[in-house]
This record gives C-alpha cells, structure tokens and sequence, in this order.
C-alpha cells in the first residue's frame, strides 16, 4: 500500500534540488571586448548624419568634437543584447582651446542617456565590432558600504552666515563671478582622422594641412 507521506517526501526532494542548482548555477555575466567602436555624428544645421569607426584608444575628429573611445563591450548571443562603450570627447573652441566635455559611459540602445552636449555637433554609439576576447566577470553585486551613523547627518551650520535660499548681495562696485567656460582644459590630441560635415573653421584644427 502506498505510503500517504511519499507525495510530500517527493515534493521536498525535488525543492532542495531545484534549490542547489539556483546556487551552483552559472553565476557569470559574459562579455566581449571589441577593438573598433563605431559611432553616428550629427551636423544639427545641415541634418546630415555619417557613420565612422575609431579603433579603441584612438582619438578622431568630427566637426568640433575629438572621441577617444577607452573600451567597447557586447554581449555574446546567450546573453541579453547589451553594446556600449566609455568615451572621452573634448570640444576645440573657435579659440582653439580643448575642452573635456564628457567623459563616461555610452549605450547604443540609448543614446540619448549619454551626455554628449554641443550646438551643432553631437555623436553617439551605434555598434561594437570585432571582439573575440570572451571577459567573465561575476554577477553578484557588490555590498553597499555600511553607514557610520557615529558622524551627524548634517554639519553645523554657522550662525554667522545667511539662512539657506538667501545670498547676500554684491558690495557695491565689487566683482561678481560668473560661470566658468564649460568642460575642463586638456592637452590638444592629433586626430588620426578627421570628419568634417560642414567647412571647418579656420583655425580650429591646429594640424590642418600639417603633417
């Protein structure tokens, strides 16, 4: 005669399998280290859009925008679709002044998440291409840091200056600082190529008709 206790002995085993192998399972989140990102540019006042690829650690330049990609990852087919790339773009000023500009992450199924901002030019990822280097990494997250609740919250606030939301006025005849030009001075870059949609500035390109 069949027990009565089988059917939930059977029931239990099975969980603690199911169990087990949730824990030993694949843990990894695959990527693929491309050495070419390929990128879009946008000329805002003629509408015109290219493509063109810049080889990983090679700086080029598109209109008034130089892009360094550092590393350009995609997902191999057994993973969720997943292309982007960190970038460095610097913006050469009608002064001829490098400015660093941006400087993170580009996704190529969202483009507009990156923070590439210029009148007439802008730029985002489109693709990665040409990796074969497979790269594991763990897909545990890290532990949040544990807050030292021994430190206030707050500083103290000086009783001497303003209450929050009210600035004191200018001395009369005196200075008043504005905002710094945006993006921060770097050292100029030799593009190894060059895009330009519309006619360059003179002057905005120091290695024009250079060697």
């Amino acid at each position: 005669m069949p027990s009565f206790f089988r059917f939930p002995i059977l029931a239990g085993v099975a969980a603690s399998a199911l169990a087990t192998l949730t824990a030993t399972g694949p843990a990894q989140a695959d990527r693929i280290r491309n050495p070419t990102a390929v990128f879009a540019g946008l000329d805002k006042i003629t509408g015109r859009i290219i493509s063109f690829e810049v080889a990983i650690d090679e700086t080029v330049q598109f209109g008034a925008l130089q892009l360094t990609p550092r590393v350009c990852w995609t997902r191999p087919p057994t993973e969720a679709p997943q292309t982007d790339a960190f970038v460095e773009v610097d913006e050469v000023t009608v002064k001829n002044e490098y400015r660093r500009i941006f400087t993170g992450w580009m996704y190529a199924a969202s483009p507009g998440l990156h923070g590439v901002e210029h009148a007439i030019y802008d730029a985002w990822l489109t693709d990665c291409k040409g990796g074969t280097e497979l790269v594991v990494e763990p897909k545990e997250p890290e532990a949040p840091p544990v807050e030292d609740t021994r430190r206030p919250r707050t500083p103290a606030r000086d009783p001497n200056l303003p209450p929050p939301g009210q600035q004191p006025a200018p001395p009369s005849g005196g200075r008043i600082d504005v905002e710094p030009p945006r993006g921060v001075p770097v050292q100029p870059q030799r593009p190894s190529q060059r895009f330009f949609p519309t006619n360059p500035v003179p002057g905005r390109d120091p290695y024009m008709g250079g060697n």
